[in-house]
């Protein structure tokens, strides 16, 4: 319970300066890999990952910003939990319930293509959420409509 507690204030606390624009306006729009002499910090301004990069991968955790543009299948990550904030746009995120037509997608990876029984909300920008691992969960849009998160995938161990 601890690390969700730290993960979620650092996803909270990075969406705020974010939010906040704490890039300088030379690199706005700009990924920028900050190097040892920047105290070993890499910075995505604006969301932006560096080097086009849409995945940073550590030992038990990952950080990524996800864009969708369309509803996608379903998904249960068996051993991952996502931490997540919306950034920008609008979905209706439905968890738990019964994974229709569930096939393996990778290993400990679930994939279907609805949910039955499952709890309906809209999410949009400014939400923070944690899916633990083993819940269902899908996105769907309506047509014309997008959303883009910040996510941050850990690990179970």
């Amino acid at each position: 319970m601890k690390i969700y507690g730290v993960v979620l204030a650092a996803v909270f606390g990075c969406s705020i300066a974010m939010a906040q624009g704490t890039a300088s306006p030379s690199s706005a729009g700009q990924a920028m890999a900050q190097t040892a002499a920047d105290g070993g910090l890499t910075m995505w301004p604006k969301g932006v990952p560096p080097a086009g990069a849409a995945r940073m991968s550590f030992e038990n955790s990952a950080m990524m910003i996800s864009h969708r543009t369309a509803t996608g299948r379903v998904e249960v990550h068996q051993a991952v939990a996502d931490f997540v904030v919306v950034q920008s746009g609008t979905a209706t995120l439905i968890t738990g319930g019964e994974v229709v037509d569930q096939v393996t997608t990778g290993p400990n990876e679930l994939g279907g293509s609805s949910i039955r029984g499952g709890v309906s909300r809209t999410v949009t920008a400014g939400d923070v959420y944690v899916i633990p691992p083993g819940v269902p969960h899908w996105y769907v849009l309506e047509p014309g409509k997008e959303i883009t998160c910040l996510l941050i995938k850990v690990t179970k161990k």
